[in-house]
């Protein structure tokens, strides 16, 4: 598969700029069961204690915990839709992003800096401090020039690569309901 140029990438910058701030609609939900597998979801439960249920996240160890237990702010990562619809062209593809959650909002540390909240259905995120951003996976999956743009002073602005989260209320959350800052 073809990458986009650093050009085209940055032609999509004033589309994304355009997502909602205050709501927007859940685009997709994603399970990570194991490591390199993913799982597309119309509706996913979200726990205080498990994040996404039935994700890997509970195995996956941090090298940023003392003990290398996994991140408790680094539970749920959630992505711009409008920015992974830019760097991987195709829908089918976005869960290469690794991420479980698409959002179309605009998660900006302007706009959702850490602190901030997010209802979506019955569950309630938090979104955390650590930065989310992309590894030498991302380059094999949507190219060079994409990891240098969500990396890029504006795109760390705009958190193109997404936020980390957790979950502050376990709930139900569904794909095309609006995910609301609270």
């Amino acid at each position: 598969m073809n990458h986009l140029t650093m050009d085209k990438l940055e032609a999509g910058l004033d589309h994304i700029r355009q997502s909602p701030k205050d709501e927007g609609l859940v685009e997709l939900i994603v399970r990570r069961p194991l490591v390199e597998t993913r799982e597309v979801l119309e509706e996913a439960e979200l726990s205080t204690t498990e994040g996404l249920i039935g994700d890997s996240w509970t195995q996956r160890s941090s090298s940023k915990t003392v003990d290398g237990s996994p991140h408790p702010d680094m539970q749920i990562n959630i992505m711009n839709a409008r920015a992974v619809a830019l760097v991987a062209m195709e829908k089918d593809r976005w869960p290469l992003a690794g991420d479980q959650l698409f959002l179309d909002m605009d998660l900006s540390k302007a706009n959702l800096p850490a602190g901030a909240r997010i209802s979506i259905g019955t569950a309630v995120l938090e979104v955390t401090a650590p930065p989310h951003t992309g590894c030498h996976k991302f380059v094999a999956r949507f190219g060079r020039d994409a990891m240098l743009f969500v990396n890029s002073q504006v795109g760390k602005e705009l958190c193109l690569r997404g936020i980390n989260a957790k979950v502050v209320q376990s709930g139900v959350i569904r794909v095309g309901q609006v995910a609301k800052k609270i």
